[in-house]
């Protein structure tokens, strides 16, 4: 399940300073990198099945080293402070809300790998210079707990404008869109549904109508929402939740015994698209075995080992998704989306204005 919150550092680079990581030899210069070991650099949630990337390995030659590092911004901040001595060769997981910040600092070098080609063309930026790769994308939506609603004889919310009506007060949890990135998305999911001047009218009522905010999707999920199956074990007492759609299948796939229904839903209403990339690092010490991963990513075996790794859906032609998210988690069919120029432009402004406006 994605878990990709970021600490405020990841809003206003340059808060913190962080010392170049890799070998040196002795003098601070850095070691040729072993030219048969490729390194990921990644989030926390990065997840492949082993025999997916034994098969890359053996068939390439090269041996998977993976560095998990944090939260996604915290991963993406990283990267940038040390981006003239990289930690590796590929970065995965930086997504949509936080691209421009990778790109606008010269993080990653062009590279447009094997299979490319096959990638839906609603997934693709950057077609100029070819700096990152799509892999994967998911749908920050509003969850719901079924049991809930249906011991209340209430009807589950199925938009942004109905999260604000009376009968959900006091129903909502989400994150901070200053900390972590499902927030974040919600945040501009509702500046896309209402407009730069319209959003924070929104919160204003959604403020009003008892709105809870916690710092982290792992709070917010499985701590405060009554619906996950962490949350029923914390006794958490609200059954809405800002997740994403691929949420309830992981309530089905975790469960023992299995469920014949997912226990909870979605409000596919409130969806908003999240994209994630991949690119080779600028500075990379073993650019061929970077070239070759990336390659990789997009191959239909890795595409489809996805979904049930790292509850997120394929971006390429022809990759299917297993029946577990056909059945309890589709992609939204409308889901909200911006340009990454837009997010870029406007990003941290209304983080700020959001913080002051909900938070204080």
């Amino acid at each position: 399940m994605h878990n990709k919150t970021f600490v405020a550092v990841a809003v206003g680079l340059g808060l913190v300073t962080l010392s170049a990581c890799g070998s040196t030899d002795g003098k601070g210069t850095a070691k040729a990198a072993d030219s048969k070991t490729v390194t990921l650099v990644s989030h926390d949630s990065w997840a492949a099945s082993k025999s997916v990337v034994a098969a890359f390995e053996k068939t390439s030659g090269y041996t998977v080293k993976v560095l998990k590092d944090g939260d996604a911004g915290q991963a993406v901040n990283k990267a940038v402070l040390t981006k003239d001595h990289p930690q590796g060769d590929v970065f995965f997981g930086v997504d949509n809300t936080l691209l421009s910040r990778a790109l606008d600092n010269g993080l990653f070098q062009p590279y447009q790998p094997k299979g490319s080609d096959l990638v839906l063309p609603e997934y693709r930026v950057d077609e100029a210079k070819h700096r990152v790769t799509p892999i994967d994308s998911g749908d920050i939506c509003v969850n719901y707990d079924k049991k809930y609603f249906a011991d209340h004889k209430l009807t589950p919310p199925a938009s942004f404008d109905d999260l604000v009506k009376p009968q959900y007060k006091n129903l909502l949890v989400t994150e901070n869109a200053a900390t972590s990135s499902p927030g974040l998305g919600f945040l501009l999911g509702s500046a896309a549904t209402y407009g730069d001047d319209g959003w924070q009218g929104y919160w204003k009522k959604l403020k009003a109508n008892g709105v809870k905010v916690v710092d982290s999707w792992e709070q917010a999920y499985n701590q405060e929402f009554s619906g996950s199956a962490g949350g029923k074990k914390a006794k958490g007492d609200r059954p809405l939740v800002v997740s994403y759609a691929s949420s309830p299948p992981a309530e089905v796939v975790y469960a023992d015994p299995k469920p014949k229904t997912a226990p909870t839903g979605v409000a596919y209403g409130t969806c908003f698209r999240q994209i994630e990339y991949a690119g080779l690092l600028d500075n990379a010490r073993n650019t061929k075995g970077g070239k070759a991963f990336l390659d990789f990513l997009l191959t239909k075996r890795f595409q489809e080992d996805m979904p049930l790794n790292m509850f997120v859906y394929p971006v390429t032609k022809g990759a299917q998704v297993p029946s577990e998210f056909t059945e309890y988690g589709p992609q939204a069919e409308h889901p909200e989306t911006m340009a990454p120029d837009k997010i870029a432009a406007n990003r941290d402004q209304w983080v700020k204005s959001w913080t002051s406006l909900v938070l204080k």
